[in-house]
């Protein structure tokens, strides 16, 4: 079998093949795993510029993530973000946001271990039926967003549209911001969403990272290094952050959320082309782990019956 996109679903897909007996290869276009789980090394530390964290409501997912704080890969984060807009400051208590060390990135390249994914390798066409770039196998599964599926097949299932971001990083010579773990960003023309990256981190490093909204990723799509100055001036009226930054980094997301949850896990369909990821369920990181192991358990139920 053969699985398209090595983010956390892909790979989670590809675990649960593996442990069922059913021989699996991961292709994945990148140099690294992860998916929408990026860390980027800047000034010599992992910043994560994808998903700002991760939750653990999943049973199943949360045996893995406890696993993972065993292994000191994993660590709570924080269980209050602040809230930000219309000149004031509130919190919106929740959950527990986990975060990594060492890394989002990290947490897929643990469930990869063993397994056998080829990196850097693109794929330009998938179908009719279970075949792969003129090649057939016994099964594909998509783990990407619905757009990229869509751009393999020729068509996809009917899905809303998915939201861009523009993820922005940047780094002081030290913290000029009061203390937050991270703050949605309400009703603003620029930002959703702000961490304070060092604080995710657990190292104190000075570091932000910013989300913009869909209209300003839009605007900026060609040239997302041009959306920098709207993030720093946002920063600046938000958090006070006046001084310029060290260094700044701007990573696009042209499929970053999709535009409506569904109520399935994963789609297989009768000719043998399978679909997972955040955009099967609700757009979460543990979202992606679930459609990913449900779709290969699924697979592995269909391989042993055949």
């Amino acid at each position: 079998m053969i699985v398209v996109g090595a983010g956390i679903a892909g790979i989670a897909c590809a675990r649960a093949l593996t442990e069922a007996g059913v021989p699996v290869r991961v292709l994945e276009r990148s140099r690294v795993v992860g998916g929408r789980l990026a860390s980027k090394r800047l000034a010599g530390r992992p910043v994560d510029v994808g998903a700002a964290y991760f939750t653990a409501r999943d049973p199943e997912f949360s045996e893995v993530v406890t696993a993972w704080q065993h292994a000191g890969l994993a660590r709570e984060w924080t269980s209050e973000l602040a809230v930000l807009g219309g000149g004031r400051r509130g919190s919106a208590p929740g959950p527990v946001r986990y975060a990594a060390p060492g890394g989002l990135r990290s947490l897929v390249a643990d469930l990869a271990a063993g397994l056998d994914v080829r990196l850097e390798h693109e794929v330009a066409r998938v179908g009719p039926g279970p075949v792969v770039d003129g090649d057939p196998c016994d099964a594909v599964v998509l783990a990407m967003p619905d757009p990229q599926s869509a751009r393999l097949l020729g068509t996809a299932p009917s899905a809303p549209e998915w939201s861009p971001v523009i993820s922005v990083a940047a780094g002081w010579s030290r913290r000029r911001w009061e203390p937050l773990p991270a703050a949605f960003v309400n009703d603003h023309p620029v930002l959703t969403l702000v961490a304070d990256d060092g604080d995710r981190r657990g190292d104190g490093a000075p570091v932000l990272v910013a989300h913009t909204t869909a209209d300003v990723a839009r605007e900026h799509d060609a040239d997302p290094d041009g959306a920098v100055p709207l993030v720093l001036d946002a920063l600046a009226r938000l958090l006070g952050v006046t001084a310029e930054p060290e260094w700044t980094h701007a990573h696009r997301w042209r499929f970053a959320s999709p535009g409506q949850d569904r109520e399935e896990t994963h789609l297989l369909r009768d000719d043998g082309i399978a679909f997972a990821g955040d955009g099967w369920g609700k757009a979460r990181v543990e979202t992606a782990w679930r459609s990913g192991t449900d779709l290969g358990r699924a697979l592995a139920a269909r391989n042993a019956g055949s």
